[in-house]
């Protein structure tokens, strides 16, 4: 994801042109790795786009999208009304520092495009907190730019990177390596690696 301008629509709902670009190759992925059945809670559920498309493509799921931003929850509850799925659950508050969550319990957890425009502490926040709601053997599936062993994958990742430590000097794109060091503290072990367009990555963690 690269920061951009979204769009609003009279119904209330956001639009991101990212999210309508990678939510089908990020759906291909899902239906690979996610259980055939249980609760899936996405964690940053962003403008709403990703949670109704995946309702759709992977129908046996039931999906728990939150958000902390007010406009998102709006948005996401308007993305279901017009796009009605029996699936998708009303979304929730959901600050992954908070340390009690509002979902006590989920089978899969999916966060896209959220680490690195957060400080490393909401990381961290988000294991601790996947841990405790993930079975054993349940996957946390994150998607969106890192580097690896330190270096970045592309030279506009790079670019995006200085970007956002420009913008925020806690933000930026996040090292995968450091990601699995800090998991399995956590119990988290990384289990499988997707590329994706754009130089994006999925890095699928399981609990252990």
């Amino acid at each position: 994801m690269r920061l951009e301008d979204l769009n609003a629509s009279r119904d209330g709902r956001l639009a991101s042109p990212s999210a309508e670009r990678n939510r089908g190759a990020i759906a291909g992925v899902l239906s690979q790795v996610l259980p055939r059945s249980g609760l899936v809670l996405e964690v940053g559920s962003g403008t709403g786009q990703h949670v109704v498309h995946f309702a759709v493509a992977l129908p046996h799921l039931t999906w728990q999208p939150t958000e902390q931003d007010e406009d998102c929850l709006r948005s996401i509850s308007a993305w279901a009304a017009v796009e009605p799925q029996a699936n998708v659950r009303q979304p929730l508050y959901l600050d992954v520092t908070d340390a009690q969550w509002p979902i006590e319990v989920a089978d899969a957890i999916i966060c896209i495009n959220m680490i690195h425009i957060a400080p490393w502490s909401t990381t961290q926040a988000l294991l601790r907190g996947a841990s405790r709601i993930l079975p054993p053997g349940g996957f946390l599936c994150l998607y969106g730019p890192y580097s690896v062993a330190g270096k970045h994958t592309s030279a506009s990742n790079r670019e995006f990177d200085a970007q956002l430590r420009a913008m925020n000097s806690e933000w930026g794109v996040r090292d995968l390596d450091a990601i699995s060091k800090e998991a399995r503290g956590s119990n988290i072990e990384l289990a499988q690696t997707f590329e994706m367009p754009a130089n994006n990555l999925i890095a699928i963690f399981r609990k252990s």
